[in-house]
């Protein structure tokens, strides 16, 4: 393999990969284990509080003497509309009939923008995970200050070359290039501007080319050829998620995993009838309910992400996963089953490979 970039050998690090941090599904010990395997392990604290981000860090921090990447959600706090959260709950109402439960009278914004979080960002001053990356957007700049001055390196997702120089401007130190593959939500900035949704590949040239910060490839990459695909086209290194979620350290759910090993993961789609923000996931009844003619549009994110907890809460009781967030990338058909430092040592022989056949 060629030389690995900087980036990535001071953090002691071995291979240019990372394992993406998945809310819900990254768990201590698959971000251990894949550090372990000289890899980039992740935790995913968007949707946790302070004291169970706290606890997910420390534990993980017990089972690895190397760097963490730990991960946040830097949305704009939702806007509250009464009128369009109801609108959102009567349109779900058959759905909620389905799951056997009464529609709630309300909506919560169900966990708060790190934006706002002074005691999260006091929290990771404290715990100093080697890496600190953000989604959605940016952080102020006196905290990206003090990261930087606690010897935190960050990491921020663009998808666009915009917000890749908006990344750079920040003193961020690097980008990684979300392609419109990617399972799981969409890292725009701003969800109402136009999206081009620019695919991997593209991404990664027009920001290689674009901008000085090493780039991290996302998105549809699920083996060592995409890995070297991704190196080829200018990354120093890339991002898998969907690939790991079969490894028996992931949080994924046994109706989860059934349908990452069936047909159904072939077809994906973005949608924002899940939480209410644009996000890549296996097809099912909810997401088919949101795309439908006559459909309102869904509560702000992440208000809608409570009605669509609540459904798949009931719903799983019967074994019903049809309003899951099962999020997925496009290359999940190609997903393999294996513990998480057996998939890192595999798929850096393959990046092996593709480069001998050279």
């Amino acid at each position: 393999m060629a030389a690995l970039h900087p980036f990535f050998t001071q953090l002691g690090l071995r291979h240019p990969l990372i394992a993406a941090p998945m809310a819900a599904f990254s768990t201590p010990a698959m971000a251990a284990a894949v550090t372990n395997a000289g890899a980039l392990g992740s935790l995913a604290i968007g949707a946790a509080t302070v004291a169970q981000s706290r606890q997910m860090i420390e534990e993980t921090q017990a089972l690895t003497a190397g760097p963490i990447n730990v991960n946040v959600f830097c949305h704009p706090p939702a806007k509250r509309d009464a009128q369009r959260e109801a609108a959102w709950l009567a349109y779900l109402a058959p759905l909620f009939a389905q799951a056997g439960i009464v529609p709630p009278t309300a909506l919560d914004e169900i966990y708060q923008t790190f934006i706002e979080d002074e005691q999260a960002f006091r929290m990771l001053l404290d715990l100093r995970p080697a890496v600190v990356s953000f989604h959605f957007g940016l952080p102020r700049a006196e905290w990206l200050a003090a990261f930087r001055a606690a010897g935190i390196r960050t990491m921020a997702t663009a998808t666009n070359l915009d917000e890749g120089r908006r990344i750079e401007q920040a003193g961020i130190d690097a980008i990684v290039a979300q392609g419109v593959e990617a399972g799981g939500h969409r890292g725009m900035f701003d969800p109402a501007a136009p999206d081009e949704l620019l695919s991997t590949s593209v991404l990664v040239r027009l920001l290689a080319k674009h901008t000085r910060l090493p780039v991290i490839a996302a998105g549809g990459i699920m083996d060592g050829a995409g890995i070297q695909a991704a190196l080829d086209l200018g990354a120093a290194g890339a991002q898998l998620g969907t690939a790991f979620l079969l490894c028996p350290e992931s949080a994924a759910n046994a109706g989860y995993r059934a349908m990452l090993q069936s047909d159904r993961a072939g077809a994906t789609r973005l949608t924002a009838a899940i939480s209410g923000r644009l996000a890549r996931g296996m097809v099912n009844r909810l997401i088919v309910h949101g795309a439908a003619d006559g459909a309102p549009p869904p509560a702000d994110y992440p208000v809608a992400y409570d009605a669509g907890k609540q459904l798949h809460a009931a719903a799983s009781k019967a074994g019903n996963h049809e309003f899951a967030a099962h999020w997925a990338g496009q290359g999940a058909p190609l997903i393999r089953a294996m513990p998480a430092a057996d998939l890192v040592r595999v798929l850096m022989d393959e990046v092996d490979g593709v480069l001998r056949s050279r």
